[in-house]
């Protein structure tokens, strides 16, 4: 995956139709999530589609996430949320404004209210991993 700056770049340029399609390109980029770990306890609470978001603490200290959602504009949503912590020190991703970091893709105005209430969600169960293994 790029940048955040880099994706904006791109995002910018594109009419509505052609941002929906970035977006599910972006998740399709997203690794795949085992079924196994598709569970309750990995299953982020208030968002319309079903998306479920796993960490992996990896032995040089960041965290990785697996993650996925049972729609397609969904997926390249937290694909994007990813963007911005992705392997990365819990320090840094507490460090990280989430929100500020996407403020520039507009979100709530380029897609429905349904799509964009799992966001704060999503950002707050990535800061609460975060906060849980930070040394």
């Amino acid at each position: 995956m790029s940048s955040l700056a880099d994706l904006h770049a791109d995002y910018e340029l594109l009419d509505a139709d052609d941002r929906y399609r970035l977006l599910i390109d972006l998740g399709r980029s997203l690794e795949p999530m085992p079924d196994a770990l598709k569970t309750d306890a990995t299953l982020v609470r208030g968002c319309s589609a079903s998306v479920w978001l796993y960490p992996v603490p990896r032995e040089d200290g960041t965290l990785h996430f697996l993650a996925d959602s049972n729609a397609a504009i969904t997926k390249g949503i937290v694909a994007l949320v990813l963007l911005a912590v992705q392997d990365r020190s819990p320090e840094a991703i507490l460090a990280t404004d989430v929100e500020a970091a996407l403020a520039p893709f507009d979100l709530r105005s380029q897609l429905s209210s349904n799509r964009t209430q799992g966001i704060p969600n999503m950002i707050a169960l990535v800061r609460e991993t975060a906060q849980r293994l930070e040394r």
